[in-house]
């Protein structure tokens, strides 16, 4: 069984940059695209950014231009480079297997980013 184990999260202010990461354990013959998401407190989870297996990336409107996905498919990993963050990026990030949405039925523990001013 594939388990997502996210990192890399931690309080910052406004302005600075965070790198989390998201390692993937167990083994899986076929490649997913992968993703981040994200849920602030009292609000639904939304879409972050994606990456195909390509390496394509698309990103919500929110981050466009701050916000950068990539991946390692040596390491199984994938990553969100966070710049320029804002009062808003606070969340719960997790990452999930599949372009856009998540493939698996379940969720990792996510890594708290906050963000203050």
């Amino acid at each position: 069984q594939v388990q997502l184990v996210e990192s890399g999260g931690g309080s910052v202010q406004a302005g600075a940059s965070l790198r989390l990461s998201c390692a993937q354990s167990g083994r899986t013959p076929v490649l997913y695209a992968m993703s981040w998401f994200r849920q602030a407190s009292g609000k639904e989870r939304e879409f972050v950014a994606s990456i195909s297996v390509g390496g394509f990336p698309q990103y919500a409107d929110a981050v466009k231009g701050r916000f950068t996905i990539s991946r390692d498919k040596t390491k199984n990993a994938a990553y969100l480079q966070m710049n320029s963050l804002k009062t808003e990026d606070t969340a719960l990030y997790y990452c999930a297997r599949g372009w856009m949405t998540n493939e698996d039925d379940n969720w990792g523990q996510g890594t708290q980013v906050t963000v203050s001013s």
